[in-house]
């Protein structure tokens, strides 16, 4: 039988996650970010299910081999997470395995659910890496801004669409306060307007993964690689470590990655299906 564990119970998870496995799974089981966690055992577990609290996917950890949680895994989808996934518009599951060996066993259960999959890199920058002569050049109109309380209160309502923003926040952390305490990111405004955004996504330790987003209209105009090389550079003054992890076809984000000196640590397979 699968069971949701309290998050009071999170931490007796953290012996089950690999070492070298995303990052994701780490901060919720810190309960640094938000996120559910469903375990083979309430007491011991030894197998269980991450879903990632931003709604992005699912991670499995702990023993594959575990024929028990295996078997009822479909039971799960079908009782629990569709419905939940219904009342927040979720499409799609999205799972990764915390370590290779679960790649089979995901390919095996949902093998008549129509799985599709793809290939993930997990990038780090640390001292040492960085290559700050490749910072671009942007044009005046773009003001770069550090986020803060001030900037995400917005009462003066300088900026027109604040809600792009605080969405973005709110997808990954509980609290704005949570994030501005844990996290940190930075924004372009573009004529009272936010048009690109980098925050730590999911953070663990002294590790903070990058969330990038730039609006379609100003997209091709180097806001992205700009606000990774000043977040890489917070990181570092920090003594944080820069964490980046993108699909292996998104070679825009792969080409800003390496262009700044980020190390590709690592691949993974991710497996989806419609609910």
């Amino acid at each position: 039988m699968i069971v949701e564990l309290d998050k009071a119970d999170f931490s007796k998870c953290r012996e089950l996650l690999n070492e070298q496995g995303q990052l994701e799974a780490k901060a919720v089981v810190e309960r640094i970010n938000p996120g559910r966690i469903f375990v083979d055992n309430r007491d011991n577990p030894s197998s269980g299910l991450i879903w990632l609290g931003n709604n992005d996917g699912f991670i499995f950890f702990g023993s594959e081999q575990n024929e028990e949680f295996n078997n009822e895994l479909n039971n799960l989808i079908d009782n629990i997470i569709i419905p939940a996934a219904k009342k927040v518009q979720l499409k799609w599951f999205e799972g990764v395995g915390n370590h290779e060996k679960w790649n089979p066993i995901i390919a095996s259960v949902f093998e008549h659910r129509h799985l599709g999959s793809w290939l993930q890199r997990v990038y780090t920058l640390e001292q040492g890496d960085y290559k700050g002569d490749t910072v671009p050049i942007v044009n005046h109109e773009y003001e770069l801004c550090k986020i803060s309380a001030t900037l995400l209160d917005n009462k003066d309502h300088s900026i027109h669409n604040i809600v792009f923003l605080q969405s973005k926040i709110e997808a990954f952390w509980s609290s704005t306060d949570i994030f501005l305490s844990k996290g940190m990111g930075y924004c372009i405004i573009h004529h009272n307007e936010i048009v690109s955004t980098c925050i730590s996504g999911f953070v663990a330790a002294n590790v903070h993964g990058i969330d990038i987003e730039t609006i379609e209209a100003h997209q091709g105009k180097n806001l992205a690689q700009t606000l990774a090389h000043h977040y890489v550079q917070e990181c570092l003054k920090n003594n944080w470590i820069a964490y980046w992890d993108c699909m292996d076809m998104n070679k825009p984000s792969v080409a800003i990655a390496e262009k700044i000196g980020f190390r590709n640590r690592f691949h993974y397979t991710g497996y989806e299906f419609s609910l």
